[in-house]
């Protein structure tokens, strides 16, 4: 049965047409988007019950990127696709972040949401597609779903705002920004940028707005015609009786451990209230235990947010623009190319910076036109960091958008590989966590990599700021530099971070149902503060890069032959490159452009290999010096030695005649010099019979 409807708008300049009820139709909720070549099928599912004992909505979202989307077999030995690249579950993310507030809460069902890229044009990227796929789905859907939502990415570039910049575009943005929202709110930002001003990053999300409120409108549309009656769900609730007792009981025993001011001991104290209000009510209520928790927890976060909104006291003692107190040292790692230590409060970063030749830097295999990363940031957020015993495991979700985000903030400071030919990558080790270890991890890696000498073009820092609203009283407060508490309980983390001139990088996640201009354009300025002062703690410790690399980073110096040539420097089999190689103990690239990375410690061997490149490529004249062997005698027919054969580079050599082995008559050839001798040449003369030569010295 084919139910097929087909809608279309223009987003961005570009036809977008939506098709639903012909594909997948066992779905809750499905539909294909196709913009230009891009095609992008989401589908939504949702368990009919709840499994047994859950108490969280457990909410999957997946992006799956296809290599035949773009006309290519995957790699590997099973050639299909296996585990997500970094990249799909970073658009996985983008996917999640401004949907999953708008489920009903105490909704503990399972819900699945799978974008798949089907084809796509590296021009018309597919991850915002996936975005607004997931938001008609869900919206058509019989899934309870307090959409929809619109989502574009906004450039800037020539001073003007773009929706969905295409490659040229992106190429020129001075910034690349996800914003997704509902037609009255911005729901999730994802940003890097090239150092703009906040008032630019805040006029592109207000931008991106306005598009979106159009998308919501179509999308609303399509409701009205496909869209299915919502189920009627048995919602998670706590009984009012019990409720209301406990409420009764434990308000006094919260307030003295909420007045605690330290972390430990304060959870010490909720830890052992809870203990006491259980216990209380076990009698009377013995199979609520998760119920009574559930009011604890719900007065716990009423009670913090009251304090801030009406005292200004946050759980620390802070006030609100307040940030924790700041230690920073570098250069702790004697083996390690650099490395910093960024404290801040009970959060705590150790990040290390390595250098390697270009050779090293990461290979991509995904469906757009990047091919490679020089500039790699790796996050680990080890057990021990929040206090947990648990195995350690592979890096997650979490892990490897805090890892992403701190890449984004500072890739546009790192040095152009003409500046710095090197690929760099540097890895934080999360040692303790108390709220914004991704900001953190930024500090510290801009300290490791000016520790390790890399000419960066400014420091960079972030900050994690939060939010209290009450809806109720229209009353507002935004936090700086928030601790784990407060975003937990808080409506918003928004992590900003930049160098004192402007925003490398932004990424807001929103517990509520979306902020407005005000909101955004506050917690920009106090995040602005915030990241000046952090600036100022670490140039305290380490005020610009170091003028020298370490000792144990590689030595790379980098020059260009002709391409055309890069095959008499390989050799057959690679016999030539590896014979430079063992000679002097230098790590040897070439590209295939014909640029030519020479990486090793000692600095005259560089030079030695350099040498022999050059003499294999660059064509004789006259008056130039060679140094290689003499690889053969020579003589005539009567048997009597005239000259010696000099190696000057490989399938390059040349002559000595007797004659020029000395200024002073020379008897025998062997006299001077034999085979397996070294010597330093010049070329005097070079004619079709070859290259003759002047010997100059013996080694």
């Amino acid at each position: 049965m084919n139910d097929l409807r087909i809608f279309k708008t223009e987003i961005g300049g570009r036809e977008v047409t939506v098709e639903v009820g012909k594909y997948a139709q066992l779905s809750n909720g499905s539909c294909i988007i196709r913009c230009g070549d891009t095609v992008v099928m989401t589908n939504v599912t949702m368990a009919p019950e709840p499994r047994p004992g859950m108490d969280f909505f457990p909410l999957g979202v997946d992006f799956e990127e296809k290599m035949y989307a773009v006309g290519k077999i995957p790699g590997g030995f099973k050639k299909r696709e296996g585990r997500a690249s970094d990249k799909a579950i970073l658009t996985s993310r983008l996917i999640d972040r401004p949907i999953r507030p708008l489920f009903p809460k105490g909704m503990f069902n399972d819900v699945s949401v799978v974008a798949t890229a089907l084809s796509v044009d590296t021009n018309i990227p597919p991850e915002v597609w996936g975005m607004v796929g997931s938001s008609i789905a869900l919206s058509i859907s019989d899934i309870p779903f307090y959409g929809p939502t619109g989502s574009v990415v906004v450039g800037y570039v020539d001073g003007k705002y773009v929706i969905n910049p295409d490659n040229v575009q992106r190429a020129m943005s001075q910034m690349h920004v996800y914003v997704s929202g509902t037609a009255d709110a911005i729901m999730m930002v994802e940003a890097g940028a090239n150092m703009v001003s906040e008032e630019v990053m805040l006029g592109g999300i207000m931008f991106a707005h306005e598009e979106i409120k159009k998308q919501v409108a179509f999308i609303n549309e399509i409701v009205k015609e496909v869209g299915k009656p919502k189920k009627e769900l048995d919602l998670y609730h706590i009984p009012d009786e019990i409720n209301e007792q406990v409420r009764a009981y434990a308000d006094k025993l919260l307030d003295e451990a909420l007045a605690e001011t330290d972390r430990q001991a304060r959870q010490a104290k909720q830890d052992e209230v809870d203990a006491v209000v259980v216990e209380h009510f076990a009698e009377a209520y013995p199979d609520n235990a998760r119920e009574i928790k559930d009011v604890l927890y719900n007065m716990t976060k009423e009670k913090v947010r009251a304090k801030i909104l009406n005292d200004g006291f946050r759980p620390d003692g802070r006030k609100l623009t307040e940030i924790r107190p700041i230690w920073t040292e570098v250069g702790i790692l004697p083996r390690v190319h650099g490395s910093a230590v960024f404290t801040r409060g009970q959060s705590q970063a150790l990040t290390t910076c390595t250098l390697g030749t270009i050779a090293e830097v990461q290979k991509l295999d995904n469906l757009d036109d990047e091919t490679f990363k020089r500039y790699m940031h790796h996050y680990n957020f080890p057990p021990y960091s929040s206090g947990e015993a648990r195995p350690l495991r592979a890096p997650g979700r979490r892990e490897i958008g805090h890892g992403a985000l701190a890449e984004r903030a500072l890739e546009p400071v790192i040095p152009s590989e003409e500046e710095f030919p090197y690929a760099i990558r540097t890895v934080s080790e999360i040692l303790s966590s108390n709220g914004s270890t991704s900001q953190a991890s930024v500090c510290g890696s801009t300290m490791a990599l000016m520790d390790a000498g890399v000419p960066i073009k400014a420091p960079v820092a972030g900050i994690a700021m939060g939010l209290i609203k009450d809806d109720a009283s229209h009353r507002v407060a935004v936090l700086s530099d928030i601790q784990g508490m407060e975003d937990f309980l808080g409506d918003m983390d928004f992590k900003v971070a930049g160098t004192a001139e402007g925003i490398t990088a932004i990424q807001m996640d929103i517990k509520i149902k979306g902020i407005d201009e005000s909101i955004l354009r506050t917690a920009l300025e106090q995040a602005r503060q915030g990241r000046l002062f952090i600036l100022s703690k670490m140039l305290e410790t380490i005020p610009e890069p170091r003028p020298n690399l370490s000792r144990w980073a590689p030595k790379i110096i980098s020059f260009d032959i002709d391409p055309n040539k890069i095959g008499e420097v390989i050799g057959k089999g690679g016999k030539t490159i590896n014979k430079i190689v063992e000679d002097t103990g230098v790590k040897l690239d070439i590209e295939e452009d014909g640029r030519v990375f020479i990486a090793t410690p000692d600095e005259e061997m560089a030079e030695k290999a350099k040498r022999i490149v050059m003499s294999i490529v660059e064509d004789a004249e006259v008056g130039m010096i060679y140094e290689g062997p003499v690889v053969k005698i020579l003589t005539n027919a009567e048997g009597k030695d005239f000259g010696a054969r000099v190696q000057l580079a490989p399938n390059k050599d040349g002559m000595i005649h007797i004659s020029k082995l000395s200024k002073d008559r020379v008897e025998k050839v062997t006299d001077v010099v034999d085979v397996g001798d070294t010597v330093v040449v010049k070329v005097i003369k070079i004619s079709m019979k070859g290259i003759d030569l002047k010997l100059i010295e013996k080694k």
